[in-house]
């Protein structure tokens, strides 16, 4: 279920405004919440002013109870870009573990692309690399295709064992 406010403003082209918001499903979002703030260089996503949390902004909006499990919404539980132009990522509990390997994942461009000389390339991914294994992270493995491709790229896991590249 998405708690956020949706936005019925008409657009341009007169259908509503649409914005993306990245769900990821977790067991715990307040183990996933400070390590993908981290991460992303995200912040916490504020309760709509006048509400001290979202579970209060929900409840004021008429949210059944039931809908709210347990401490659903007393902590930050979604982060947002700071400059406004990322998506917003929701980090919602759900109760199946995760089984198999992500059919979506998130590439972190941290490289530069393919414009910037390989060696600089790997030394940008291998610092984040470093930075995101010091907070939870876990390498799974490194794409190196030599041979003129000239790509480089690590497949780590979040805490939850979520997949992402960094590229």
């Amino acid at each position: 279920m998405d708690r956020t406010t949706p936005s019925e403003r008409p657009g341009r082209s007169g259908r509503p405004e649409m914005t993306l918001q990245l769900t990821i499903d977790c067991a715990d979002p307040q183990r996933l919440v400070p390590f993908w703030l981290e991460a992303l260089r995200y912040v916490p996503d504020p309760p709509p002013a006048g509400h001290a949390t979202w579970r209060a902004y929900w409840e004021a909006v008429g949210v059944p109870e039931k809908e709210l499990d347990g401490d659903a919404g007393e902590l930050p539980e979604s982060i947002v870009d700071p400059e406004g132009t990322g998506p917003r990522v929701w980090f919602q509990r759900v109760p199946e573990p995760k089984t198999v390997k992500n059919r979506v994942h998130l590439d972190l461009k941290v490289g530069g692309g393919r414009d910037v000389p390989l060696a600089l390339r790997r030394e940008r991914v291998d610092g984040e690399v470093a930075r995101l294994t010091a907070i939870g992270a876990t390498v799974l493995y490194t794409m190196d295709r030599p041979n003129g491709m000239e790509y480089y790229a690590v497949v780590l896991q979040d805490p939850e064992g979520n997949e992402f590249c960094l590229v």
